[in-house]
This record gives C-alpha cells, sequence and structure tokens, in this order.
C-alpha cells in the first residue's frame, strides 16, 4: 500500500496514518490485487451517519482500466442503500471527479487551500441514497 501510495500523490500517507484508518472497528478497506500483487486500495471511515471516502489509489499502470470504480461498487454494497457518503478531490484532478459523477457524487462547495504541497483547492463531493445509481 505505501508504494502505491507514494506513486499516487505528492503527499503521501504515513504508515501511522494507514495503521490509524485500518485499525477502526467502524471503517471499510478494501484492497483490489491481481496475481501479480497488489494493483489498488481505498479506505473509507464512518462518522455518524456519514461515511467519508478517506483514500483512493491504483497504481499508475492500471488507472482508468476500472480498478477505482469496482472498488467503489464494493463499498457500496458493503455500506448500504441508506448509507451516505462525502470525499475531498483535488479541483484539478477531472478523471477522478468523473468517476465520482458517473456514482451520484454531486459538488457540495470547496474547501480552500486544502493540500499542503501546493495549496490547491479540494471539491467538497457528497452522495446521497436517492442519487447512488452505479
Amino acid at each position: 500500500m505505501l508504494a502505491i501510495e507514494r506513486r499516487s500523490f505528492p503527499t503521501p500517507w504515513s504508515l501511522a496514518m494507514f495503521v490509524l484508518e485500518l485499525s477502526k472497528p467502524s471503517g471499510i478497506c478494501l484492497a483490489a490485487s491481481t496475481p501479480d500483487g497488489l494493483v489498488g486500495y481505498l479506505v473509507c471511515s464512518r462518522y455518524a451517519d456519514v461515511w467519508h471516502l478517506m483514500n483512493v489509489a491504483v497504481v499508475p499502470e492500471r488507472r482508468r482500466g476500472r480498478v477505482a470504480s469496482t472498488l467503489l461498487i464494493e463499498l457500496l454494497q458493503r455500506a448500504g442503500a441508506d448509507a451516505r457518503y462525502t470525499l475531498e478531490v483535488r479541483t484539478s484532478n477531472d478523471a477522478a471527479i468523473a468517476m465520482y459523477e458517473g456514482f451520484g457524487f454531486r459538488p457540495a462547495g470547496k474547501r480552500p487551500r486544502y493540500y499542503h504541497d501546493n495549496g490547491e483547492d479540494a471539491l467538497i463531493m457528497w452522495l446521497e441514497p436517492a442519487a447512488v445509481s452505479a
């Protein structure tokens, strides 16, 4: 996971951050693998009645190959039909935004200068139960 994380993000999560999130009993953590090894993962935490999609990463060679979409489909199935979700995504990450919109996520505002590496804004997105269409 750490190798994929480092290849995917300018400011990757630390081992301690992964340990913290993976140890939460209310979270959902999913992995996608092939016979060659891990190709992607998803980390989602539950806060009260909302699921917060914390991290989705796919090895660069497998991006746009539906790995992230498959992980999201599994998350939606596991969390249930009445679940609500939120996430933050870089405003420049058009591919991820389009994928999330395809699942019914809708923009709900921005977090100014959210990303510490370059001060980029984050787009806040929400998925409400009635919008689930994956």
